[in-house]
């Protein structure tokens, strides 16, 4: 089903019948108690928009805007720009494997995240920030924080900077929410944490196809990769560290692309701590006691029971007036709810 937020439904069927917001909630209450246990308050207003001749879905055709997706629609097509590119990600789950990657992608009205399963995920190989990207038949869900994805399976296609598109510039939307370590759950998305770096562990490399980024396999006679067979192998790694922001600590997972942006270092610096671990060492004495800001997603360590974040986007520098401004505006949302 698509769903449309309420708000959005109050807007929509303010601007076409010429009733004011109170008129039209006025309207709606009354649908509610004349179906009294029957029906949501969306379900209502989607009554009243119906027997007001009102179209909430006139943009469901065609290629959409992104502030125009709603949760449910199939068959998506949209352009954008991207803006952010997170790396494949190997998986097993209850004995299913599988590949999973991901974008964020902008137009004029918004920006929004874009995954990708499967083959689907390979290709994000091929995109970098600042491409531009035409999504064809996607399908829209929620993740678990209610903000809407559009995911992409095999059915779908990607074109990368198509011919004769333009996006004008992106606007951006902020869809982090700032949370304290000891208030992360398991399986928050975009969660945003600020903390000092108390701990930091040797980097692990592994092998990957210098074609494709894959994990290559070592079958005793060389490295493999499932798509380009027989390669020489390009290295990738993984850095984990410990942040602490006062409430509680947590593990912070830090794979190539920001592991590199965390350190200011490039691909062939880092790889040669490969085989100089030992030079690695005063990179760590260096990070301990540096605070930075992580925006990523929270997930449950079993082997270990506890929660851990990845990062998707890493702030080596926070400004310290904007920290303050968002520090101050939780203490008024807190004062808010307090009163109510």
């Amino acid at each position: 089903m698509i769903k449309m937020p309420y708000n959005e439904i109050l807007e929509k069927i303010r601007q076409k019948s010429g009733l004011s917001e109170q008129e039209i909630k006025d309207k709606i209450d009354a649908k509610l108690k004349q179906l009294s246990g029957l029906i949501s308050k969306e379900g209502a207003a989607h009554i009243l928009a119906n027997e007001l001749g009102i179209k909430l879905f006139d943009s469901l055709g065609g290629k959409l805007q992104i502030k125009n997706i709603l949760s449910g629609m199939r068959s998506v097509e949209v352009v954008g720009r991207v803006t952010r590119v997170f790396e494949l990600r190997e998986f097993n789950s209850n004995g299913r494997q599988g590949k999973v990657a991901s974008m964020i992608i902008g137009d004029e009205t918004g920006t929004i995240r874009v995954v990708m399963w499967g083959e689907q995920a390979d290709r994000i190989n091929e995109i970098k920030e600042g491409d531009i990207v035409r999504i064809i038949s996607g399908y829209v869900r929620e993740n678990r924080n209610k903000e809407k994805e559009i995911h992409m399976n095999n059915m779908g296609k990607i074109v990368v900077n198509p011919e004769g598109v333009t996006v004008k510039e992106v606007k951006q939307t902020t869809t982090s929410n700032r949370k304290k370590i000891k208030d992360l759950t398991e399986d928050d998305s975009n969660a945003e944490i600020l903390g000092t770096i108390v701990q930091v562990f040797d980097p692990r490399f592994f092998e990957v196809c210098p074609e494709c980024g894959k994990r290559a396999r070592n079958d005793g006679e060389g490295f493999l990769c499932e798509t380009h067979g027989n390669v020489t192998p390009s290295y990738s790694f993984v850095l984990n560290i410990f942040l602490d922001d006062g409430t509680d600590n947590i593990r912070a997972v830090f794979f190539r692309d920001q592991a590199l942006k965390l350190l200011n270092k490039t691909q062939e610096q880092m790889v040669e701590y490969k085989d100089n671990p030992e030079k690695f060492e005063d990179i760590k004495t260096e990070l301990l006691g540096n605070i930075i800001k992580i925006v990523g997603r929270t997930t449950k360590n079993e082997m270990f029971n506890r929660i851990e974040i990845v990062s998707q986007m890493v702030f080596i520098n926070p400004n310290p007036e904007e920290e303050i401004k968002k520090l101050n505006k939780e203490l008024e949302s807190v004062k808010e709810e307090n009163v109510e």
